[in-house]
């Protein structure tokens, strides 16, 4: 009998608890199976998970093929008809170790073929925690799961549940053992990372876990955090960013448009001027600071002028690492009820913006030549900056390690060192 085959589509969420799952899978003596861990932001991703399914069952015929994710939770009728499938698996239910002992034990037929409960039932994180993923130089930390808010282009919430934190004191001891373990660089994850500690006794900000992280871990070398929504950024977060050098010039903020007439349609909770105005005081408390963002093209009703205001909130904002996604229409939101967009113009505006984002990058990377930066080694022979930025050695160095040098020319989209 043979180990699990793992597929997974979606964020780098996905992605951490892709890596807890295989945990939980070889602690129960999964075999012979295939998981596959769906996204649901767009009707696209599904699409392609349903691709994937398809591939993977001519690939391993015999296996027993498990799905799970965001897509599996919010349409689990829609991959239980499909006949490559034999488990449907909820979000709650893939972090749940008594889960895969129940699959492991359903090769002799134990287990219902569809596990998804009420996702908004759920009051807590998942207690499963890893010890970092990915590369031995940086791991990833889930802190808090789930959406209070309903953007009308979103899905998500519905396949994450309400959010929910992961409490400070469990976040802290987890990375004070990866530090223990020579990670040199911690990532805090979550789907709506700003909203931690909104459910927590005396509801603590980010800036509140972020500020103890730097001080109760004084040897953990370089703290990042991921995508946040830059209108609830507090008082102890941008003190941070002040003050930190160990906490990362890098920050990928949930932006999504930028005119206000549109930001209202989706229902979000700043204005572009909100947006214009963070980015302009956090550079100012910390110059070497870049974005990123995620902008979404197309929105239905978007006029031209509303979406020549996203194309100049890049360069108002200074808007380095673009993620860029055309309007797709998720059945089930209010957005999809709204009059869309050409598909041909969506097309043609995501291009505009991508084009945008590279000029932005481009710019970034040419003035870091001839800067001295420390670099965080990903492989033998490439690093990442402090604000992201890919690093190219002549030389192998050690995996993990943090090389202080400087930057002597710039190769595509790599700098080289």
């Amino acid at each position: 009998m043979s180990a699990p085959v793992f597929s997974n589509h979606g964020c780098r969420l996905n992605q951490y608890e892709l890596e807890a799952m295989k945990e939980l899978a070889e602690g129960a003596g999964l075999k012979d199976a295939v998981v596959v861990n769906t996204c649901a932001v767009t009707a696209e991703a599904v699409r392609k998970a349903r691709q994937d399914i398809r591939k993977l069952r001519k690939a391993n015929p015999n296996a027993r093929l498990i799905v799970t994710g965001c897509a599996a939770q919010t349409e689990p009728a829609t991959f239980t008809a499909m006949d490559e499938v034999d488990a449907v698996i909820g979000n709650t239910e893939k972090m749940q170790s008594e889960t895969w002992h129940g699959l492991a034990a359903d090769f002799i037929g134990d287990t219902e073929a569809v596990q998804v409960d009420d996702i908004m039932s759920v009051t807590e994180t998942a207690g499963h925690l890893i010890d970092g993923f990915g590369t031995r130089s940086r791991a990833y930390v889930q802190v808090q799961n789930g959406c209070d808010h309903r953007c009308t282009f979103c899905i998500i919430p519905y396949g994450r549940g309400n959010s929910r934190s992961v409490p400070a004191g469990v976040v802290v001891d987890q990375i004070k053992r990866l530090v223990d373990k020579g990670f040199n660089e911690v990532v805090l994850t979550g789907v709506d990372l700003t909203s931690w500690g909104a459910d927590l006794p005396a509801t603590p900000k980010l800036g509140d876990l972020v500020m103890r992280i730097l001080r109760l871990v004084p040897d953990l070398p370089r703290l990042r955090i991921s995508s946040i929504d830059s209108i609830e950024v507090d008082e102890n977060l941008m003190q941070a960013i002040a003050t930190e050098q160990r906490l990362m010039p890098h920050l990928h903020l949930s932006l999504q448009h930028g005119d206000d007439m549109i930001l209202k349609r989706m229902k979000r909770r700043h204005l572009r001027d909100d947006a214009i105005a963070f980015c302009n005081e956090a550079r100012t408390l910390r110059p070497d600071m870049t974005f990123g963002a995620d902008i979404i093209a197309g929105f239905p009703t978007e006029t031209d002028a509303m979406f020549d205001n996203s194309l100049k909130l890049i360069e108002e904002c200074d808007l380095t690492w673009l993620h860029i996604f055309p309007y797709s229409a998720r059945e089930g939101t209010p957005a999809a009820r709204m009059p869309p967009v050409n598909g041909a113009i969506i097309k043609k505006r995501a291009a505009a913006l991508r084009a945008a984002g590279d000029a932005k990058v481009r710019a970034h990377l040419e003035a870091q030549v001839g800067q001295l930066h420390n670099v965080l080694m990903e492989n033998p022979t490439m690093g990442r900056t402090a604000q992201f930025a890919e690093v190219l050695f002549e030389q192998p160095q050690i995996e993990g390690s943090i090389i202080r040098t400087q930057i002597k020319g710039l190769d595509g989209t790599q700098l080289q060192a």
